[in-house]
């Protein structure tokens, strides 16, 4: 098994801070604004309107926990959720992880990467980082809206100084090649985006799926029921990956009922 290399009173001082400290706001008492529509990142012709919680509201945990119930995704300070008008396509979905059971290809994938080492850093920027998420973008993202990467894009995505926000880093042979930035809520962690170096080798390690992976077992260790994956598009090939990682819960209105394909 894949050491991992984290401090549990890192996590376990945050926890109870989550869940002691920080009162309760009721969602109703949010205030919530909707962007104009266009184009859909996934969907082709489609359009795509986006709710925001308002961007005066800090992300604080209490607020956070809420709301992720309720399939909202962090983007940097922001807090968001689909909101198209005759599209439900993009739907939330997460892996109850004490449920869950690697299949054989995935069973392969986290030998193959025996060799990799862990560790969990607070979400800071390092120019390291940067270097492996701006090339991860050219190589894999070129035609994407996240093309070019910048320093400003990357601090305001995946940096934050918020006792949730974290980064995996996975380390081979002491060489950084690959990050997931990931929350933890109270009620599991929250996969927000991973990167990793691309080359013919490293292709080979399925680096992307060995993170979640990863994370599927840091939730088991801190006793977190839930893995969130964010949405999932039955149409859209690039997220078909999500549905691998069995079983898979997805939200439905307000409650979370097993995906059955």
């Amino acid at each position: 098994m894949t050491n991992l290399f984290c401090s549990n009173h890192f996590f376990t001082t945050r926890r109870q801070a989550v869940s002691s400290n920080t009162p309760r706001r009721p969602v109703r008492d949010l205030r919530f604004f909707l962007t104009v529509p266009h184009a859909c990142s996934y969907l082709p012709g489609k359009e795509a309107t986006t709710l925001f919680l308002d961007p005066q509201e800090s992300p604080v945990p209490g607020v956070y926990d809420s709301l992720a119930l309720l399939g909202f995704r962090r983007s940097g300070r922001h807090l968001y959720r689909p909101h198209c008008e005759g599209c439900n396509a993009c739907r939330s979905v997460r892996i109850p992880v004490d449920q869950f059971a690697a299949n054989r290809t995935q069973r392969k994938i986290w030998r193959r990467n025996a060799d990799i080492s862990i560790r969990i850093v607070p979400a800071h920027f390092a120019s390291t980082h940067y270097s492996l998420y701006a090339n991860y973008i050219r190589q894999r993202h070129a035609d994407g809206d996240m093309f070019p990467p910048s320093r400003e894009q990357y601090r305001t995505f995946l940096t934050l100084d918020e006792s949730y926000a974290h980064l995996m880093e996975m380390y081979l042979d002491e060489e950084l090649v690959g990050v997931a930035a990931f929350d933890q809520l109270e009620h599991g962690l929250s996969a927000i985006y991973t990167f990793f170096a691309v080359s013919e080798t490293l292709d080979k390690r399925s680096l992307g799926t060995f993170a979640i992976l990863q994370l599927i077992e840091l939730s088991r260790e801190k006793a977190l029921p839930h893995l969130y994956l964010g949405y999932w598009i039955e149409e859209c090939r690039k997220m078909r990956y999500k549905q691998a990682f069995a079983p898979l819960e997805i939200l439905d209105g307000r409650h979370w009922r097993p995906l059955i394909r």
